[in-house]
């Protein structure tokens, strides 16, 4: 049964982009443009994560007013939250206190980027509507793949392309036609808007997407729903990190580079 206060309070955090079912019956976001969101997503997903998630320490980047952060931690899961908004911070502590859920999630406010100050690491990282909104995604990817212990939960904007081309091992400098062939990996550059929004800056197609989780030394797994992939640290596969360029990653995130072995510094 609703309580007045309960509303009360809803109302006074307006606005919500998740609408969160509280256990009192209250929602948060209703009348919700997309619907019954993001638990409409959450019922794709459900299926593909593990029911026991005792003992698991997960990440929920973009975390937003928390909804993915409490469903795993109905799981069993430690789940710490980040964002960069403190509105939305804001509404995610009041509802972990509404689901009595402090002891299991916890909520920062943190960029992307100083994931590479945590010296942590996540079984699970929960990846989902950032990495379009990101001006630098490659440095945000590389950064979140060295969190993940034991998998990653992706999705990202995409282009209605599903194909993915045979890429030869090394092409010549004149060898560029194939780079306009449907499947090949593509990230689309959003100048202005994209559904309004001047945050959206990449749209990427589905062989973009593989490529780059797997340069990340990560590989996909299932692909659970259109722009949702579920992914694996790839023990036969390292990341770029750990051949070539691992001096300029240390470089973009503000870390000593020059102590790196002649191999590892690389051709910058």
């Amino acid at each position: 049964m609703m309580t007045k206060n309960i509303l009360e309070e809803i109302e006074a955090l307006k606005p919500w982009f998740h609408n969160l079912h509280l256990p009192g019956g209250e929602q948060t976001a209703p009348d919700h443009f997309l619907g019954d969101f993001p638990k409409f997503k959450w019922k794709e997903l459900a299926p593909h994560i593990p029911e026991d998630l005792n003992g698991w320490k997960v990440l929920d980047i973009g975390c937003n007013a928390g909804f993915y952060s409490f469903e795993l931690a109905k799981r069993g899961a430690n789940v710490l939250g980040i964002d960069l908004d403190p509105h939305y911070l804001k509404q995610a502590e009041w509802a972990a206190k509404a689901y009595r859920l402090e002891d299991r999630v916890r909520f920062k406010q943190m960029q992307v980027y100083d994931l590479a100050r945590l010296n942590e690491k996540f079984d699970m990282v929960w990846f989902m509507g950032v990495l379009y909104h990101l001006r630098y995604p490659l440095l945000a990817l590389d950064t979140i793949a060295e969190k993940v212990g034991r998998m990653m939960i992706f999705q990202t904007l995409m282009m209605p392309d599903k194909k993915e081309k045979v890429i030869r091992d090394d092409y010549g400098v004149h060898d560029r036609e194939e780079m306009l062939e449907t499947g090949w990996p593509k990230l689309a550059f959003i100048e202005k808007r994209f559904a309004g929004d001047p945050t959206n800056w990449w749209v990427a197609n589905h062989a973009a997407v593989g490529a780059m989780l797997r340069t990340c030394g990560l590989k996909i797994t299932d692909n659970p729903s259109d722009e949702v992939y579920i992914c694996v640290p790839d023990p036969e596969n390292s990341s770029i990190l750990d051949e070539w360029n691992r001096s300029e990653y240390l470089s973009a995130i503000g870390k000593p580079w020059q102590n790196q072995s002649a191999d590892k510094v690389g051709k910058n």
